[in-house]
């Protein structure tokens, strides 16, 4: 009998993109983002910490627009984990596992995030403006 080569578990060519893989997906990426937002978080505390020079270049840094595009990214990336965790901890306690209440807590999840987001950014650059 001949052998034939073959994937042996299926792979993202076989299956379409639903919205639960892309948002589990994008849950465990936003998870590195953050650890990658504690990086810039310490980098940005520690340079108040060498003196006013040190922390000057530090905000001209984060004010620049890459790098408030970064701050925004990391606003949304905390706010996405924290309402996909909320879902989860929903899920914990047997309610909403069906597909339809799946599908339905996943785009109300990411609507949280995005006002959340949103909100927060605006409420920022409310408070610079006085």
């Amino acid at each position: 009998m001949a052998r034939r080569e073959r994937p042996l578990s299926p792979h993202l060519q076989v299956y379409r993109p639903q919205i639960t893989s892309m948002l589990s997906i994008v849950h465990r990426m936003t998870g590195v983002a953050l650890t990658a937002g504690i990086l810039v978080l310490t980098y940005w505390l520690s340079s108040a910490t060498y003196g006013a020079e040190a922390f000057a270049t530090a905000q001209v840094v984060m004010g620049s627009w890459i790098g408030q595009v970064v701050l925004w990214g990391l606003v949304f990336a905390l706010f996405y984990h924290l309402s996909n965790g909320i879902r989860h901890m929903l899920w914990d306690t047997g309610r909403y596992l069906d597909m339809s209440s799946v599908r339905s807590t996943g785009y109300i999840m990411v609507a949280a995030a995005v006002i959340l987001t949103v909100a927060t950014i605006a409420a920022g650059y409310g408070m610079l403006r006085g």
